[in-house]
């Protein structure tokens, strides 16, 4: 049977992606029919009724799914399409209460059309009492229409769907989550919105291990959470973690949502140094790195540490205190990309998903390339446009080790360390963002010598 999904039409990169991981965490057999950028509605074939209410029970990006009863470009031939397509359908609800509404997409219809469309659908013959408030079924007329139809006063929509009620999604999440009513939250902490849409994606569910290697103040762990997922999360600023604790912190924003049970653990660690064991253990990381635009990335260690020995001599004797603070050194941006890919491929179990958040610029000379990992296999990139910049949701599988490729993991093994000393030395997507990313252009004889640091 096919089934119409009227989408909601924000992050349209997302909204595929968000229900293809949805049939797969549920097992359902979920085929394509249409599906346009462009357009709220989606139009998919699903095996049953209970499928459609499954898939759509914890979207995000979605509204409501309705029996498909027709497509067309006009209103004879929707009707047409429906006489001829449905009729066996007719009776089951020729008794019940029923509604019929119109969803105008970029359009408008006054009461007096709206009224005259509904009648128009009349020889359905449902003889049911006519209820606004709490029918036994809902049925709906959709139009698209181009954009700005109203005031260029459109006569017609582009196209016009019609179809029943099945399911509603769980878009209200979002205000549940909403980052304005959490105790705690820093600038970096990621929108209730795109956080559930990532753990949905990542495929967080009951009985799964999800890890946020940059956890901050834990919007992924907590989506996933939500999902029935274990959270795990780590950060190299334990400050950030603890905050001023009690209701302001992580751990009292788990308990804020009521999730405490579902949370495994928080420590202090950076990826490069991570307490967590080498074992296939991890059904899911997720997590927005740092992009070092603020400041450059840092990780632990000391630049040097053959001058700094005296430095490293007093953290062992003071990193017990709870006002220690480990010495940090530039962190290659490309290298952390690399990191993050690396830990995926030693801590994820077989088709176990990496779903991590990555800037570029919009300029295509300039864009970051999606990294790779023999590994790995790119599953979807999503991307949220701003200005002169995006940011991409990157989602990876774990292949089973039968199906990597020895020789270009032994190469990749291989490959030479970054090098580089400042913060933009080690960081391209920081230098085109501080540049307005204007394309760059090469030192002149004036400038030799001088760093990023100094022009």
């Amino acid at each position: 049977m096919k089934y119409l999904i009227r989408f909601s039409q924000s992050h349209e990169t997302f909204r595929l992606a968000e229900i293809q991981s949805l049939a797969i965490i549920n097992n359902i057999e979920l085929d394509i029919v249409f599906y346009s950028e462009e357009s709220p509605f989606c139009i998919v074939q699903l095996p049953s009724e209970d499928a459609a209410k499954t898939l759509l029970e914890r979207s995000i990006l979605a509204q409501s799914i309705h029996e498909h009863w027709g497509s067309a470009d006009s209103y004879d031939e929707l009707h047409a399409t429906v006489k001829r397509d449905t009729a066996h359908l007719w009776p089951q609800y020729k008794e019940v209460s029923f509604k019929i509404n119109i969803d105008a997409y970029q359009g408008s219809r006054s009461e007096k059309r709206k009224i005259d469309l509904i009648n128009s659908f009349a020889y359905l013959g449902f003889d049911g009492l006519i209820l606004l408030k709490n029918p036994d079924q809902k049925f709906t007329i959709f139009e698209e229409w181009e954009f700005d139809s109203v005031p260029r006063n459109l006569p017609n929509p582009l196209k016009v769907h019609f179809g029943r009620l099945v399911g509603h999604s769980v878009r209200e999440l979002i205000k549940t989550y909403d980052l304005k009513k959490r105790g705690y939250i820093s600038t970096t902490s990621m929108d209730a919105e795109l956080a559930l849409v990532t753990a949905n994606i990542a495929l967080a569910a009951p009985g799964k291990i999800f890890y946020d290697p940059f956890v901050g103040t834990g919007s992924f762990p907590i989506a996933c959470a939500h999902f029935g997922a274990l959270g795990w999360g780590s950060d190299i600023d334990g400050r950030s973690v603890r905050g001023e604790g009690g209701k302001r912190s992580l751990k009292g924003n788990f308990k804020q949502y009521g999730l405490e049970g579902l949370l495994g653990d928080i420590f202090v660690s950076d990826l490069t140094n991570s307490p967590v064991r080498k074992a296939r253990i991890l059904d899911g990381i997720v997590c927005d790195p740092p992009y070092g635009v603020r400041e450059g990335l840092k990780v632990l260690g000391c630049r040097d540490p053959e001058k700094d020995a005296w430095l490293i001599e007093k953290g062992k004797q003071t990193y017990k205190n709870a006002s220690f603070i480990p010495p940090k050194k530039p962190y290659s941006f490309t290298a952390m990309l690399d990191d993050i890919l690396n830990f995926a491929s030693d801590t994820l179990v077989d088709n176990g998903r990496l779903s991590f958040w990555m800037p570029t610029a919009n300029d295509e000379e300039q864009e970051i390339p999606v990294p790779t990992h023999p590994c790995l296999s790119v599953v979807v990139v999503c991307t949220q446009v701003f200005n002169r910049w995006s940011r991409r949701l990157i989602t990876y599988s774990r292949l089973p080790d039968s199906q990597v490729d020895i020789t270009a993991l032994a190469q990749r093994r291989q490959g030479e360390q970054v090098k580089g000393h400042t913060a933009d030395d080690l960081n391209a997507f920081r230098r085109a963002y501080f540049r307005g990313f204007k394309t760059e252009q090469p030192n002149t004889g004036a400038a030799v010598g001088q760093s990023n640091e100094e022009k």
